[in-house]
């Protein structure tokens, strides 16, 4: 069976779904590998590499998708990308399925399995196949390293001849895998870091990195490890506990997302207006609508002295290493749907049965089917699914 890569369409992104390491382990699996010409230059893999490693090159995304069983993609196709895809393949990206309604309706009619990486279970069986994760990590790096880069201010303690400069205050608001590593980074660097999460299960795990936990009395834990959306009366109650927080840090990074909502809003703009001059805000869920009233997603916003970065799809900023990890990935989630050259998915399995918004042009995913106003036909596993611990 023909795995086909393309090259990636959105604006500005840099990466690529396979990398020659896990092409060469497919092909070895008795998969045929094809790539478009130049998909991974961005992310700095030549087509060489991957001819070296017994994949072929395809002058056009056309050709390399003819008589292919297998799409892999970072990102959804286009309504447009969608009409091309073989009919009755397996189509495997970050579908984000409200998001791609009209790419989905496309797909259905094209017979295809669609599979989302974002609907992952949160178990420990599936932490190998979570790209979310794997994005994260370097999304949360970038935050920390550009929050030091922008800050007009040193992130370490200096004791100079001149005087001894204090170390900059760092809040992280969100404490999942990119909040850690924002954690972690700023650390790293030498600055003084608070971490603020509703869930109370975040709380060891920032201060295992050095972080001091806030405790505002808000908590909102949901299922599958994410936090459950807060009320209206919530929403306030965090805000005028966070107000005073705010406006004593050089730094906030922001992370918080709830999936398949917008990203709630945890920084107001008269907590902005308080901040101290020079202060920065880095808030890596621009892309959802941001944690900050005032960001704008892929730009920088100056109000008063404060500069609000609205990071935009902050992976693709370090191609390398993010399409490395979502690579291995692909290929660990891959292994369920497809082996040995063939398809063999076990439609038993609560992964499979979880991550897929299509099955055979059939919407499985009920909010996939709500959004498309088309009908639920769930797949029923033929013996019982037992739940795996979460991850």
């Amino acid at each position: 069976m023909k795995i086909a890569v393309v090259t990636e369409t959105r604006a500005g992104e840099q990466r690529i779904a396979l990398v020659p390491e896990v092409a060469k382990k497919l092909v070895a699996d008795g998969f045929e590998v094809a790539v478009q010409s130049g998909a991974g230059a961005a992310a700095f893999f030549t087509d060489t590499q991957f001819t070296e490693v017994g994949a072929t090159i395809a002058a056009d995304a056309s050709a390399a998708m003819a008589g292919a069983g297998i799409i892999v993609r970072v990102n959804a196709p286009s309504d447009a990308e969608a009409a091309q895809i073989p009919e009755g393949a397996l189509v495997m990206s970050f579908l984000q399925p409200g998001q791609s309604v009209e790419a989905l309706k496309t797909l259905a009619t094209r017979n295809v399995t669609a599979v989302s990486f974002d609907l992952l279970p949160r178990i420990s069986r599936a932490q190998s196949m979570d790209a979310l994760s794997s994005q994260a990590t370097v999304s949360g790096y970038r935050a920390g390293l550009l929050a030091a880069e922008t800050l007009t201010k040193f992130f370490p303690m200096f004791m100079t001849a001149a005087g001894t400069v204090p170390p900059a205050r760092v809040l992280v608001m969100g404490v999942g895998v990119a909040g850690l590593q924002a954690i972690a980074t700023a650390k790293r660097l030498g600055s003084i870091v608070k971490a603020y999460d509703v869930r109370a299960a975040a709380k060891e795990e920032a201060e295992s990195l050095g972080a001091t936990f806030l405790d505002l009395g808000v908590t909102a834990e949901g299922t599958g490890g994410y936090a459950r959306e807060l009320t209206p009366e919530e929403q306030q109650a965090q805000r005028d506990a966070l107000a005073t927080e705010v406006g004593n840090s050089d730094v906030v990074i922001t992370t918080a997302a709830v999936p398949g909502r917008k990203a709630p809003i945890l920084v107001t703009a008269e907590m902005v207006a308080k901040m101290h001059p020079g202060s920065i805000i880095i808030d890596m869920a621009a892309d959802g609508g941001g944690n900050c009233e005032l960001t704008k997603a892929g730009e920088t916003v100056i109000s008063g002295n404060t500069s609000i970065v609205g990071m935009s799809n902050p992976p693709s900023g370090m191609p390398t290493h993010a399409s490395f990890l979502f690579a291995r990935n692909v290929a660990n989630l891959l292994a369920l749907f497809a082996k040995g050259g063939e398809m063999a998915t076990d439609w038993d399995d609560e992964i499979v049965i979880g991550t897929t918004v299509l099955r055979d042009g059939a919407a499985a995913n009920q909010a996939a089917a709500e959004a498309m106003g088309v009908a639920h036909v769930p797949i029923v596993p033929s013996t019982p699914v037992v739940e795996s611990e979460e991850a």
